[in-house]
């Protein structure tokens, strides 16, 4: 008789199914909550810059452009106007103080220059001719009051006689009256000579005084009109090198305008202009370092000007110890002037990453060097071109990629090969 057959409630092919089923549902269960989802992007290693995160000296330094001036110059300004006659030290030569440098032609100050000269001579010796006359003025009464001294001296010892002779009536009133009236009216005549020449004195020697002294003025103002036609030569005023525009001979030249300056060789300073940003920060003191020949050198801040003009301030900077050799007026110099002193901070390179990111965040390298992912992060202060300050998100040691992020799109992370 026929056996009734069981059936089978897993056969393989179910088993497969289900285990198939179940595979899935694991793996899409596992996708969901564990698989890494974020955008990638594969890089090639050889494309991108990868710097070190690391703890350094942080110098805060801005970098500027200075020019380089002399320490000691002396301007050449026209003090009288005329036209270059001659030409003596051209452009470039070495000069002494007192070298003439060029001379000028101006007929008609020449002539006014005459003309004073003669004005004050004239007045001088007017002057001259007052003083005379007060002084022949004193002579001429101290000669009256001698000649009154004279007759008295006559007089005198006659009048006492007569009056004695006329007493004893030996004489007559007539005669006696004569010499009376003479004597008294010398007498008088000396009362009032000798009156007006004290008061003369006292006045005549305050005149005198005042005429001395206007002598003595017009005789330095005869002096300075002298010297005006030495305005005309230029001479250097110290030793140096003379720099000057091209002047030829006939050509005019206005007072006050400036023909030239003569600078002391051998010391040098750097102007520099600086945003007024920095203006709080910028003091006397600050050190700055500049490559000139591929050698370091180190400059201070000696002084700083007051005023501001079209958003920048002006520093004086000297060289410490000497200045580099081949330095000319007028030549450039690169310079790292340092804000504050220097302090030990963690430290990024700086990187195209900047422009793209702000500063914000940035792909740090992580499982040995296979891949990049995108991290937040905060910079501080910038050291020149070389450092930003890392305040958070980093740690020493740290890899982080500091080219350009242009091309990496909106990915959070870098497959790198």
């Amino acid at each position: 008789m026929d056996k009734q057959l069981k059936k089978k409630r897993f056969t393989v092919k179910k088993v497969a199914t289900y285990g198939g089923i179940a595979v899935f549902v694991i793996f899409v269960g596992y996708q969901f909550i564990f698989a890494d989802r974020r955008s990638k992007l594969k890089i090639e290693k050889e494309k991108i810059t990868i710097a070190d995160v690391k703890r350094g000296q942080f110098k805060e330094y801005i970098p500027q452009t200075g020019t380089v001036e002399p320490v000691h110059t002396a301007y050449l300004d026209a003090v009288e106007g005329g036209t270059v006659k001659r030409v003596v030290a051209e452009s470039g030569a070495i000069v002494k103080a007192g070298d003439v440098i060029l001379e000028l032609s101006n007929l008609n100050r020449e002539l006014q220059v005459l003309s004073q000269e003669a004005q004050l001579s004239e007045s001088i010796n007017r002057n001259r001719d007052t003083r005379l006359g007060i002084t022949q003025n004193e002579l001429t009464q101290r000669s009256q009051l001698a000649e009154i001294d004279q007759q008295l001296a006559i007089l005198g010892p006659q009048y006492i006689r007569q009056k004695q002779l006329f007493e004893k009536k030996l004489i007559s009133k007539q005669e006696f009256e004569k010499t009376d009236a003479d004597y008294k009216y010398n007498l008088d005549r000396k009362k009032f000579t000798y009156a007006a020449y004290k008061n003369d004195s006292l006045d005549r020697g305050r005149q005198l005084h005042e005429i001395a002294d206007l002598e003595r003025r017009m005789t330095l103002n005869l002096q300075g009109v002298g010297k005006i036609l030495d305005n005309l030569v230029i001479r250097a005023p110290i030793d140096g090198q003379l720099q000057r525009p091209q002047l030829d001979p006939g050509q005019a030249i206005n007072p006050g305008q400036r023909m030239g300056w003569i600078d002391v060789l051998g010391s040098y300073k750097v102007k520099v202009p600086i945003d007024e940003l920095y203006l709080p920060r910028i003091t006397e003191g600050l050190r700055a370092t500049t490559t000139f020949n591929n050698k370091d050198y180190e400059l201070e801040i000696k002084y700083k000007y007051p005023g501001v003009t079209n958003g920048r301030f002006d520093v004086d900077m000297l060289f410490l110890g000497d200045a580099p050799p081949g330095i000319r007026r007028g030549l450039s110099l690169r310079l790292r002037i340092e804000l504050g002193q220097p302090s030990e901070e963690l430290l990024l390179p700086v990187g195209g990453f900047y422009k793209d990111t702000g500063g914000n965040w940035v792909f740090v390298v992580e499982d040995n060097g296979t891949r990049a992912v995108k991290r937040d992060i905060k910079l501080g202060r910038k050291m020149g071109s070389e450092y930003f300050e890392v305040l958070e998100g980093l740690q020493p040691g740290e890899k982080v990629i500091t080219s350009s992020y242009e091309n990496f799109g909106n990915n959070e992370v870098l497959l790198l090969n």
